[in-house]
């Protein structure tokens, strides 16, 4: 399982990352730390667009988004 930690940094970077890293790991499980909930949203709709189900965890001042690939 792949981590993508973009706390502390401000959209575009995390879906920058994010994009990154489902390109180069195609049909990896992909989790992403993120801050904001403008990142959450940001991060998830990218997600879901490839195929990706998304699960959000809040904890702490912050979102784990754990994104699993389309079945094939």
């Amino acid at each position: 399982m792949l981590e993508v930690d973009v706390r502390g940094l401000s959209c575009p970077i995390p879906v920058v990352k994010t994009k990154k890293a489902i390109e180069e790991n195609p049909g990896q499980t992909i989790v992403v730390l993120v801050e904001s909930e403008v990142s959450r949203e940001n991060v998830t709709r990218l997600a879901q667009s490839k195929g990706y189900k998304v699960k959000a965890e809040k904890t702490a001042g912050e979102y784990r988004l754990l994104l699993e690939p389309p079945e094939k």
